[in-house]
């Protein structure tokens, strides 16, 4: 019986890298890319996820800041460890359209990673290699980046921005890695960095103190920088009284001398977002309070302290859609606050758990960064857009039981996803829900917004030979063919209730990584469930942790497979019992005066999930447990005691203690399993292990062919009859002296081996370290040397390697028809390794020494016992100590072994689902899926041959196979151009299209609701799949924009009738009336209309939607004071064209102000631009202003200027005392 293992390709490799858990070390740091690609810190590594399927994608490890060491000094490679990641930022590049450039071109998934010695990277994470390394000026200073950000400086170019060290801020160059402007804050910290989405020429700095600094960068040298301090007022008592404690701890030399604000205070966050809907406000966080504020005006316009009851705050998230604020707290919960409808306060809606609390360890895990989900909201405006349906009824799966359509009106979704400290990635659904009377209530008094000829005035159909005008006529009639779904409007918000629901979860390594153990059943280990046949090899790789779990690895699928929580301290030894049990220990110290310990031994059921504790006493123990020792068949278990006798078990459904040996031991290893018969013998080998092997073969059948007694096996023959193998162990003594032990059933002899001479026995170094395969026993001592010995012969050899002790040995598994049998892995007592083969003459000449992981310490290794042919690699299983697991391939030719790199591809062997992610395919590919979405192919292309089933969400009838005309596919053939080009293209697609990697169930039945509905849905649909954000909302856009520019200027010829004169009739109080009022009214339209809500809404062009836009934010600053405050008002009310109210404020100056004589101009002039009888008044209002000052004379010639003789001769009469009709003759 044997089970398949997927294996790589012969063009791929094993090599893979499983993170560690992120801690705070990393200080949160995590991006999430346009294209749905999340890339977060773990240790000294970054791993990029797959946001939507929740799969990992890469890992890449940070080289160490020095060089990799030489193989002639291996040993100072521990001394250069790689420091923690602290900062990710993803390249703002889009997918590069150069099909001339190099292949492949990854310009639009490069990485940029800063780490805690504030060096820079930049990583292709594609090709898992560094472009750009960028080393701070002093590297002793070791002053790390707190945080990263690009910057748009010219055309296609962007720059770098970090914060290193407490307080500065840099510009990078990353073509020439020079950097071009540095702005030190001290004696600020500066905290966070963002870049704003209306001008990615725009960066804002906040720092913990509220020191808020603005940047524009208008080029790329440093006389482009335009700087702006600001600050922000803050309560700094509690920050006062940290930075005074960390300063303590300084002097004492506990801390490098730079180190940035999150080391410095790990617990005290200030982080700032720009407002996705309204441009220059910004959210700005503090522990303790959330403040909104205006970079225009430099004020800010509401402040909220925190809520009573609820733990710092630590992040802050404005959500894309809605007008709702996220704001994440230290416990994991999780505030949502909507703004109050016309002005900019924000209330607290509800606070949801982002940790639940089923199935979290005491203490419950930590929430390290929060992120919300900028391609999930793209995608939803589309569906908005071009849905059938008001409800969402078209998402609801009716062969699901679960899934039904209920009395709620779904009125948004976000996607949020949240890292945790215990290697968890969340990923949630925030839905916000009105009752579904709530939106008939709103039907009924008209304020649902529906894009009618009576409310938008832009879906006006007439006769045009233009080809693009109907083209954009027939797409905004399929928009407005149905009501919109309720979108962003604070008028919604109010009543909607909130519900979060967890849709995903990815567990990494729980915690760091204490043993590693590597099934090994020999042929004589049955299956658990019994019957005739022996138990295989199984690509499982079990870690305990610090944490008490121990996980199970998937290494065919690079995953955890299973997660089991079995102590509640550190597991501190981890064994196989056959290849579906594991036992583990751990052990407590009762009292460090008495020093008794509580051991606890449990063993593990994969296939039920059962912890089972044995060997439980009630008293504490003398001495603690020190090692497990299974044997391969997983039927007995050595228990080594810190000196106390070791424990031999039979490890039945209820273990049994077989004997106590009272020995010293130092080292016990079980027999590997059998080493099978070689095909053939090359004569042209005369290494002493393979000539000797052919000698042992016999005995070493004979004792794995003993029998013993049925009641120790449950596997029997076919005929009936039971039997049982007797299995050996090697063993050394404190004083050198060595042995084999020979275990049957449950009598224990001595295996009488053939004895080494009397030189082999070492007298200078104590034996740390045995391997055991028959009939070969290796070992290691705490001098370096290396000693094996035949047991059945009594040869023996040995060498130095010049290296520390040695910790651990490993024999690495063959297979018939191996040429050498005599390779192992060396662990040294320095954390490196190397590989040997005692096989050859010279083992030592023909190592390889740890070249391949700088930067990290390796606590544990073991083969992977995966061969089953001579070709097969040899592949090691790595846990380092920066708590990641690392697969590594041992390329091993006759002459010498060499390390993994060779021209091979790196491929997953096995996915859950696949991985539906278009920017991850090569250039060339992903640019021909893109054109054939935005040509248009029928939804039936994504049914591949194995999911065309009427459960898939996206299935439509339809043939899937590829063997006839492939162009059948499309909806239609491109009029211009060759015909055969999309059937190249779809060639080109075909075999990402049988592996199901074009797109998810999701994606593709969205595609097919808008497939239909003209070429601009498909190119927003194909911008918004490849994270092109702002080219998706273009052509969201251009259809309802190309229909009012043609309405326009049908307008605008119909329009030959001159302004009415009665404007000029108004008499002065009705004037005043209209310019004293807040501007223009509009139509109040309650939830509002999608097409200028949302990220939409930042597209506004029709007049309406930018006077609603106007009137929402123009009140938010009458309360202001301050002539710059004024300027800034007038301002914008003459840039959304409300002239009255330019001039009303204009004239509401004081006399007294120095901006009294240039406003009362610019009053006139613009009055000027509105009316005659606007004009008039101005002048009347200036002109008396004037008259109560100094100018009164000026003030009687501007009236005298505009006709207004008799209230000049009256104000002249009055302030001047002069006759009106000496007024009238001046």
């Amino acid at each position: 019986m044997s089970i398949p293992i997927l294996r790589p390709l012969p063009n791929e490799t094993w090599d893979s890298m499983l993170p560690g858990p992120p801690s705070r070390n990393n200080f949160g740091s995590a991006d999430l890319s346009p294209s749905g690609l999340l890339a977060f810190a773990s240790g000294a590594s970054v791993s990029v996820i797959d946001s939507r399927s929740l799969q990992l994608v890469t890992t890449i490890p940070l080289a160490p800041p020095s060089s990799t060491p030489s193989a002639s000094s291996p040993s100072n490679s521990s001394t250069s460890l790689s420091p923690f990641v602290t900062s990710v930022r993803w390249t703002p590049l889009p997918l590069c359209r150069d099909l001339l450039s190099t292949e492949p071109s990854s310009s639009h998934i490069i990485l940029a990673a800063g780490d805690r010695h504030g060096r820079i990277s930049l990583l292709d994470f594609r090709l898992r290699s560094l472009i750009l390394s960028i080393d701070p000026p002093d590297p002793s200073s070791k002053s790390g980046i707190q945080d990263l950000c690009w910057v748009h400086a010219r055309q296609g170019f962007f720059l770098l921005a970090s914060l290193s060290g407490p307080s500065l801020l840099s510009l990078y160059n990353t073509s020439s890695s020079r950097c071009i402007f540095k702005y030190d804050a001290s004696p600020e910290y500066l905290s966070c960095i963002r870049r704003d989405p209306f001008d990615s020429r725009h960066l804002c700095v906040i720092g913990l103190k509220g020191f808020l600094l603005s940047i524009k960068v208008l080029g790329d040298t440093e006389d482009d920088i335009a700087l702006k301090e600001l600050h922000i007022r803050t309560d700094r008592t509690e920050l006062l009284k940290l930075e005074k404690d960390a300063a303590t701890a300084a002097a004492g030399g506990g801390s490098s001398p730079s180190p940035p604000a999150s080391a410095v205070f790990p617990l005290y966050a200030v982080r700032l977002a720009f407002s996705t809907h309204w441009k220059h406000v910004i959210y700005v966080m503090f522990p303790r309070e959330l403040v909104v504020f205006d970079l225009k005006y430099e004020t800010t316009l509401f402040s909220a302290a925190l809520p009573r009851g609820c733990a710092k705050f630590f992040d802050v998230l404005p959500d894309p859609n809605q007008e709702l604020v996220y704001c994440a707290h230290l416990d994991g919960k999780l505030s949502i606050w909507r703004r109050k409808e016309g002005e900019q306060m924000h209330i607290m809606c509800t606070m949801e758990d982002l940790m639940p609390s089923i199935g979290s360890s005491v203490p419950s895990p930590s929430v390290l960064s929060v992120i919300i989900s900028q391609p999930e909201s793209t995608l939803q405006n589309i569906s908005k857009l071009y849905s059938d349906s008001s409800n969402g009824a078209s998402d609801v799966d009716f062969d699901n039981p679960f899934d039904f359509c209920d009395d709620t009106l779904l009125v948004s979704k976000t996607h949020l996803i949240s890292i945790s400290d215990d290697g968890k990635l969340w990923s949630w659904i925030l839905t916000a829900e009105g009752a579904r009377d709530m939106q008939k209530d709103v039907i009924n008094s008209g304020k649902l917004a529906d894009v009618s000829e009576e409310s938008t005035n832009t879906n006006t159909i007439f006769s045009s030979n233009n080809e693009l005008t109907a083209e954009s006529s027939r797409q905004l009639n399929n928009i407005t063919g149905s009501r919109i779904q309720p979108s962003n409007s604070t008028f919604g918000l109010a009543d909607v209730t909130f519900k979060i629901s967890l849709v995903g979860q990815l567990q990494l390594l729980s915690s760091t990584v204490t043993t590693l153990a590597v099934p090994s059943p020999s042929l004589t280990a049955a299956l658990a469930r019994g019957g005739n046949y022996p138990a295989v090899a199984v690509p499982l790789v079990a870690l305990g942790t610090q944490s008490g779990t121990v996980d199970v690895i998937d290494v065919s699928a690079n995953a955890v497979a299973a997660s089991f929580s079995v102590h509640n301290g550190t597991v501190r030894g981890l064994r196989w019992l056959g290849n579906s049990r594991l036992v583990s220990f751990s052990y407590t110290q009762v009292s460090e005066k008495t020093g008794g310990y509580i051991n606890r031994l449990v063993v593990t059921c994969l296939r039920s999930g059962l912890n089972r504790t044995f060997r439980a006493l009630q008293k504490p123990e003398r001495a603690p447990i020190r090692a497990l020792r299974a044997s391969s068949s997983g039927r007995y278990l050595l228990i080594l005691f810190r000196d106390a006798p070791v424990e031999v078990w039979a490890m039945t459904k209820n273990p049994i203690m077989l004997r106590s040996l009272a020995l010293p031991f130092t080292v016990l290893e079980w027999t590997l399993p059998t080493v099978p018969r070689p095909v053939q013998n090359d004569p042209s080998r005369q290494s002493s292990l393979s000539l000797r092997s052919d000698t042992a073969v016999a005995p070493e059948e004979a004792v794995s062919s003993t029998t013993a007694s049925s009641s120790d096996s449950k596997a029997g023959s076919s005929d009936g009859s039971q039997e049982d193998s007797s299995e050996s162990f090697a063993f050394a003594l404190i004083n050198g002296a060595l042995g084999v032990f020979e275990v049957h059933g449950r009598r224990i002899r001595d295996f009488r081996p053939k004895w080494p001479s009397s030189s082999f026995v070492s007298s200078d170094g104590l034996i740390t370290a045995m391997a055991y395969r028959l009939p070969h026993v290796v070992m290691g001592d705490r001098s370096g040397n290396i000693r094996w010995w035949d047991v059945t012969t009594g040869h023996s050899s040995s060498f130095n390697t010049h290296r520390e002790g040695i910790r651990r040995i490993k024999f690495s598994p063959v297979v018939a028809g191996d040429r050498s049998r005599g390779r192992i892995a060396v662990l040294f007592h320095d954390n490196t390794f190397s590989l040997f083969d005692l096989d050859s003459p010279e083992p030592l000449a023909n190592s390889l020494l740890q070249p391949q992981f700088p930067g990290t310490l390796v606590l544990e290794l073991d083969w992977l016992p995966l061969r089953t042919d001579k070709n097969d690699p040899l592949v090691l299983c790595i846990a380092g100590a920066d708590s990641s697991f690392r697969l590594f391939e041992a390329n091993i030719n006759d002459k010498k072994m060499l390390p993994g790199p060779q021209p091979r591809n790196t491929k997953e062997r096995f996915r859950p689902l696949p991985l539906c992610c278009p920017v991850l395919l090569p250039t060339p590919h992903a640019l021909a899926l893109r054109m054939i979405l935005q040509l248009g192919v029928k939804p039936s292309w994504f049914n591949t041959l194995g999911t065309t089933i009427d459960k898939r969400p996206h299935f439509i009838p339809g043939t899937t196979s590829s063997s006839g005309d492939l162009r059948s596919y499309m909806i239609e053939l491109p009029p211009v151009g060759d015909s055969v080009v999309p059937e190249l293209l779809l060639k080109v697609l075909e075999p990402y299209r049988k592996e199901g990697c074009i797109l998810d169930d999701e994606r593709a039945r969205l595609y097919a609701t808008i497939v239909n509905k003209g070429c601009a849905a498909r190119f927003a649909f194909a911008a918004a799949i490849f994270g092109e954000v702002s080219e998706a909302l273009f052509w969201l856009q251009l259809p309802r924009a190309i229909n009012h520019l043609m309405n326009k200027l049908v307008n605008k010829s119909l329009q030959k009738v001159p302004i009415s004169a009665r404007n000029s009739e108004l008499d002065d109080t009705s004037l005043l009336s209209r310019i004293t009022s807040k501007g223009k009214s509009t139509p109040e339209t309650g939830w509002g209309d999608s097409l200028s809500q949302g990220q939409l809404g930042l597209m506004a062009f029709e007049q309406e939607d930018l006077w609603k836009r106007a009137n929402e934010r123009i009140p938010w600053h009458e309360k202001l004071e301050g002539e710059e405050a004024i300027q800034n008002r007038i301002h914008e009310l003459v840039s959304v064209g409300n002239l009255e109210g330019a001039v009303s404020l204009l004239l509401s100056t004081s006399p007294e102000s120095p901006y009294f004589y240039p406003n009362a101009l610019r009053a006139v002039a613009l009055s000027s631009a509105v009316s005659r009888s606007l004009l008039e008044l101005a002048v009347k209002v200036v002109a008396a202003n004037m008259v109560r000052t100094d100018r009164s004379l000026s003030g009687i010639h501007l009236l005298c200027a505009v006709g207004r003789y008799q209230e000049a001769c009256s104000q002249a009469w009055i302030y001047l005392s002069i006759s009106p009709l000496e007024a009238c003759s001046g």
